[in-house]
């Protein structure tokens, strides 16, 4: 839960709500009520707070530290969107963050934990019912430098989250299917390889799944655009508390359309705009997008 300056072709903004918690929890709430754990300090702002509970979220799990600053960002876009320059990382409040979760989280069926430092993520498995399904984020920082933290961390996940980039760092090869399979190895039933407006790929032992991203007119800035298509997922999933790979299929195509509306504004501005309506509307063109009658192999006969 972060306060973000931002910086793209399109346009700049200062001070604005950002944060993986922020972004996964308004994504989510389309779909299903969920549960934030965060800490912010007195400068963030109660409207961004009410936001989140006039949309179900339960904010029992959120500290907020009066006299102390929130996480503060600032980056900058190149003109391509694909990459970034980090101006400023300030954690304030978060430095000294340890997640307690309340007693009702606890017994939670469904949990994205967002790209933080793996020590952090492992404290909230820690609190969790066995039961629960684990998606994980995280960067090639904890890569780089917490190996064998993240390697605990991904033992108790169930699906990882992670770019082109990273699994590619991660797995220790070019090859985006070898490295599927090797980040198998190290526990996670489910690998989703995010290849930003290329698509995304959904890998398991016995399934490979690919779908494109949802064609947009404009692209504003994609800060956020990773955890609105983890909220998007976890959404769907908690809506229909089923893990199933051919819900797992669906939730991908709702977290990339999802995730289109976010990066269509600043901050939260393009889901906000995002309702149920415009949700069906994306998924079913995104879905007609990927329709392809089959194959009358006898004809070749």
């Amino acid at each position: 839960m972060a306060l973000d300056s931002v910086r793209t072709p399109f346009g700049a903004v200062d001070r604005v709500v950002g944060g993986a918690a922020v972004y996964a929890a308004v994504a989510a709430s389309l779909l299903a009520p969920p549960r934030v754990v965060g800490v912010v300090g007195g400068d963030f702002p109660q409207s961004a707070l009410d936001l989140l509970a006039a949309r179900g979220a339960d904010l029992t799990g959120v500290e907020r530290i009066p006299d102390g600053k929130s996480f503060y960002w600032s980056g900058v876009y190149d003109y391509e969107m694909s990459g970034r320059e980090t101006l400023a990382t300030d954690l304030n409040v978060f430095a000294q963050f340890r997640p307690t979760l309340p007693t009702a989280y606890r017994a939670s069926r469904y949990c994205f934990l967002a790209n933080i430092q793996p020590q952090v993520q492992l404290a909230v498995l820690d609190q969790l019912d066995e039961t629960c399904f684990v998606l994980c984020d995280t960067m090639n920082l904890w890569i780089e430098t917490e190996p064998d933290a993240l390697a605990e961390v991904l033992a108790r996940a169930d699906l990882v989250l992670l770019n082109d980039a990273e699994i590619r760092q991660l797995a220790d090869t070019p090859n985006l299917a070898v490295a599927a399979r090797r980040v198998l190895d190290m526990g996670p039933q489910y690998v989703v390889i995010k290849k930003g407006e290329y698509g995304s790929t959904l890998v398991s032992a016995g399934e490979y799944f690919s779908i494109p991203s949802y064609p947009l007119p404009d692209v504003v800035d994609p800060t956020g655009a990773g955890d609105s298509f983890a909220g998007g997922m976890i959404g769907l999933l908690a809506r229909h508390d089923d893990c199933s790979t051919r819900e797992l299929r669906r939730a991908i195509a709702f977290g990339t359309v999802t995730a289109s509306a976010c990066v269509q504004g600043f901050s939260l501005d393009g889901l906000r705009r995002l309702d149920t309506a415009e949700l069906q509307r994306r998924y079913d063109a995104l879905r007609d997008m990927v329709h392809f009658e089959a194959m009358d192999w006898e004809a070749f006969t």
